[in-house]
């Protein structure tokens, strides 16, 4: 993946707090990105770095739009992170529906600690969603 290296930084300033120095990485990353599989992940980590849900919500969107075929295996994840965002925004019916995706979708991952993380945000989110909770989770769902 192009830009690897430079996406890994950027997460990592996310991941130590300093979510704008993240967001502005990411942001020219996305610029010049030029192949699906790496604007998908630049699109979802920039996603983890908004403050606002609206904007977690677009990124997240165009995560999904830019998913390679041949990485079918992001779908849990990416759909997991829709049905939070929905669910944050208050829109219980398209949650569910993105929940639902996500579920369908669990036979796609190895039983592996990655795959371990998506069913447990599944869970998660799926628990917060019928409290009819819209708060932030404690930790993203899917990453």
């Amino acid at each position: 993946m192009k830009h690897l290296e430079q996406i890994t930084a950027a997460v990592e300033a996310g991941r130590a707090g300093d979510r704008e120095s993240a967001r502005n990485q990411l942001a020219r990353l996305w610029d010049t990105a030029d192949d699906r599989r790496t604007r998908c992940a630049i699109a979802h980590y920039l996603a983890d770095v908004q403050d606002d849900t609206e904007d977690e919500l677009v990124w997240d969107l165009r995560a999904l739009e830019e998913v390679d075929p041949a990485d079918a295996g992001m779908l849990p994840s990416l759909y997991l992170n829709l049905a939070d965002d929905y669910r944050r925004l208050g829109d219980a019916a398209r949650a569910e529906e993105h929940l639902s995706a996500s579920r369908a979708r669990l036979d796609l991952l190895a039983d592996d600690a990655y795959g371990d993380v998506i069913r447990g945000g599944v869970d998660h989110v799926a628990a917060a969603l019928a409290a009819g909770s819209t708060r932030r989770l404690e930790t993203n769902p899917s990453t």
